[in-house]
């Protein structure tokens, strides 16, 4: 899985082939058909890991946030930043490919979507007064925000967008920009 995740963040997953995954792999084509019906199952399998990985970590950092809301939130953003920085390749295959790959893929990137949703909804203060899609367009706004820098090869700077990707989680909750004109 890691190798799918290597070389469609290289050369994108229409042009990923089953040779190219069982020579990065290192493994025969006999084995990956033994445990995975094709390229598509092998991509989804990647990306469920993947996505599994990273939720738990959200979710653990989140649950260790002494404090206040706003920590929860913040440990959260962290640990989704740190986790693009350090595995580049996977945040590309989740970010990028995941959305147009497959209509599998597509589905599932929209599941990973409503889950990192449900947990900005789990921190964010219940009595807001926000609209119903709040929390769905901050998660959306920081996916768009990632994805364009993946595709620019930014994948180890995501840490820079803290402060500013921070702000715009936080900004709709702290009153910023409801004054009155």
């Amino acid at each position: 899985m890691d190798a799918m995740a290597e070389l469609t963040a290289e050369q994108g997953y229409e042009a990923t082939k089953i040779a190219d995954i069982v020579r990065r792999a290192g493994v025969a084509r006999k084995t990956l058909y033994d445990n995975f019906d094709g390229k598509e199952e092998v991509f989804l399998g990647a990306f469920d890991s993947a996505v599994d990985e990273i939720a738990g970590q959200i979710e653990e950092a989140c649950k260790a946030a002494a404090g206040e809301w706003v920590d929860g939130v913040t440990a959260g953003l962290r640990a989704f930043l740190d986790y693009v920085a350090e595995k580049p390749a996977i945040a590309r295959m989740c970010l990028v490919e995941a959305m147009s790959a497959t209509p599998a893929s597509a589905t599932r990137y929209d599941a990973a979507l409503e889950r990192l949703i449900g947990l900005m909804r789990e921190r964010a203060p219940a009595d807001s007064g926000l609209p119903e899609t709040t929390e769905e367009t901050l998660v959306g706004g920081v996916a768009w925000i990632l994805h364009q820098r993946i595709r620019r090869g930014e994948s180890e700077q995501a840490l820079d967008l803290m402060p500013e990707l921070l702000d715009f989680l936080l900004s709709p909750y702290l009153g910023v920009g409801k004054q009155k004109l």
